[in-house]
């Protein structure tokens, strides 16, 4: 039997102990259990040591985590958060790169331009 969340305070706020992954999958669980027809939500809320209210916010927001954890994916790696610092940098330099590429080529025009020119016999 699981202790009630007047008995552990880890249960009221599963932030508070190490234990955070076990009880999640107690409460998990449990709500199987009740959807599979196993216990009655109340019979659960009573382990769980919470209303029925509780239980069956904690089941309604694991079901939608559970679809949402199911849904299909694109492919690949998920897209990265954009940081604008990189984004600015990484235009600053494609700016900075073709500005160079023009003056190489002018230098290069200038310096045959400045040659004399070679005359054909």
């Amino acid at each position: 039997m699981i202790p009630s969340e007047r008995e552990d305070p880890a249960m009221r706020d599963p932030t508070a102990s190490p234990d955070r992954p076990v009880l999640a999958r107690q409460r998990a669980q449990l709500i199987m259990q009740v959807r599979s027809g196993v216990l009655t939500a109340e019979a659960a809320a009573r382990q769980l040591g919470v209303s029925r209210k509780t239980y069956y916010k904690w089941e309604r927001r694991a079901l939608t985590a559970m679809v949402e954890a199911l849904e299909d994916q694109g492919p690949g790696r998920p897209p990265q958060p954009v940081d604008p610092e990189k984004a600015a940098l990484r235009r600053q330099t494609e700016e900075l790169q073709a500005q160079l590429t023009v003056l190489e080529q002018t230098e290069e025009l200038r310096q045959l331009l400045a040659q004399p020119e070679k005359k054909n016999r």
